[in-house]
């Protein structure tokens, strides 16, 4: 059964999520009104949904986002023993989210890990996601071919020697100040204030101070690869709008292998022949958590255009052909003279009449 507790706070009422899975329990944040358009956000590498609570409150309020710590992240159970994190368990974590909302079409905003998640996600769900928000990564991260065999067993050991040392180390503990030196340190594109955002759900308290609360796991060699070949294969499978916000000082300086890099141009070059929106911003890897307002101009707009104003348009549609539909039996019964219940029960041959009269009065 799915939990949402909400609470409110002093601008925005935010909800807390917890959503069962077979090992555990997947955790997450709600923002926006109960029947607003579902937005899922993705939070990136070693993060958690507090990578979202600088940029949703200046996003469109129509919409209802739902932010969720993946696995081995913030507040949300670790995978079983064992077993290696790896990005495309990812997807499977996304439907089922999705599946205990009861989602059936929704827009993505993805942070560089997650959006490797949602591009997929969307090429396998088509007809579920309308619109796609990229913040700082391609969206895929395709590996050389030659590369993989390398790659992968690289994972595979880092696996069995994070298990061997698990079992003689303790888990260390910090005081709070030192763990968020701790996290700056690994995460240079992070603001000391963005640091503690993320500690919110990125701390357990234990005795004699805090210990980090993911999944060290997530540190090991990712061995699900994919090829530049099954890229073009997933591409044209989107049907979403997709709009790709870059940082300058971003992800591919940053994080990208040598032998990615050579890919990343070919592929904004196929999101611009698809008639998709890139652009490029000043700042850091973690720009949208750091400086929201350098990008929410460029969301709020996407969202607004691609996915908010059509469903008002929708709606006012439907709006309008209901109350036509109500003026059509009005404009019936004040002309036939049907006036009691049983007079509406219409014989199939006055039909004729009554289209040809709703006809002539430009209504059909």
């Amino acid at each position: 059964m799915t939990r949402i507790n909400t609470c409110e706070g002093r601008h925005v009422k935010v909800s807390e999520l917890s959503v069962p899975v077979p090992w555990g329990e997947i955790r997450g944040k709600v923002w926006g009104p109960d029947h607003g358009h579902p937005v899922l956000c993705l939070h990136g590498w070693a993060d958690n949904c507090g990578s979202f609570n600088t940029l949703i409150p200046l996003l469109p309020k129509e919409c209802r986002f739902v932010a969720v710590d993946l696995p081995g992240h913030g507040r949300s159970s670790h995978r079983p023993p064992g077993i290696l994190s790896m990005f495309s368990s990812y997807l499977m974590d996304v439907r089922r989210v999705i599946d205990a909302l009861q989602w059936s079409r929704f827009s993505i905003i993805g942070h560089s890990m997650g959006e490797c998640s949602d591009m997929k996600f969307s090429a396998l769900y088509p007809d579920m996601v309308d619109a796609l928000v990229l913040l700082d990564s391609y969206g895929f991260l395709p590996t050389e071919t030659k590369e993989i065999p390398r790659l992968m067993r690289q994972g595979l050991d880092e696996l069995l020697q994070f298990e061997k040392k698990k079992e003689e180390k303790k888990e260390r503990v910090y005081t709070y100040e030192k763990a968020v030196e701790r996290l700056l340190a690994g995460n240079q594109s992070l603001s000391e204030q963005s640091a503690k955002i993320l500690l919110e759900r990125g701390l357990v308290e234990v005795e004699g101070g805090f210990v980090f609360s993911r999944d060290f796991r997530i540190n090991l060699k990712n061995v699900a690869r994919i090829t530049m070949e099954q890229c073009w294969e997933f591409l044209p499978r989107i049907q979403a709008s997709v709009l790709v916000i870059l940082a300058e000082n971003g992800f591919e300086k940053i994080f990208a292998e040598p032998e990615q890099k050579q890919f990343t141009s070919a592929i904004v070059q196929a999101y611009r022949d698809r008639n998709h929106t890139v652009v490029t911003v000043p700042g850091d890897h973690h720009v949208h958590l750091n400086k929201p307002e350098v990008i929410a101009p460029f969301v709020s707009d996407f969202l607004q255009t691609r996915v908010v104003s059509a469903l008002v348009q929708t709606s006012k549609t439907t709006f309008v052909l209901k109350i036509e539909l109500i003026y059509f039996y009005l404009t019936v019964y004040a002309h036939f003279g049907l006036k009691s219940q049983s007079d509406r029960c219409f014989s199939i041959n006055q039909l004729p009449y009554i289209m040809n009269y709703y006809k002539n009065v430009n209504r059909y």
